[in-house]
């Protein structure tokens, strides 16, 4: 497991009391939900930009394509 790095970031007024209420009304600290927070939306934004990057490629001719003819020829199912 890699190690904790501290960090800071300015959040806008209402975003803070809302974190503020979650932490008191669960017992959890606000650095726990912040931590929660940035790994699920990390993992979330990596997916959302791989899937840009896909699509630029595909549009840019890097990513060869296939047509559903020739996906159906390969596996046998052209009737």
């Amino acid at each position: 497991m890699s190690a904790t790095v501290p960090t800071s970031i300015r959040l806008p007024g209402e975003v803070d009391e809302r974190l503020e209420r979650l932490a008191a009304e669960t017992g959890r600290s606000k650095s726990f939900y912040l931590r929660e927070l940035v790994t699920s939306g990390l993992d979330r934004l990596e997916y959302e930009y791989g899937i840009m990057r896909d699509v630029e490629d595909i549009r840019a001719g890097r990513q060869r394509t296939y047509s559903l003819d020739e996906v159906e020829a390969e596996l046998g199912l052209d009737d």
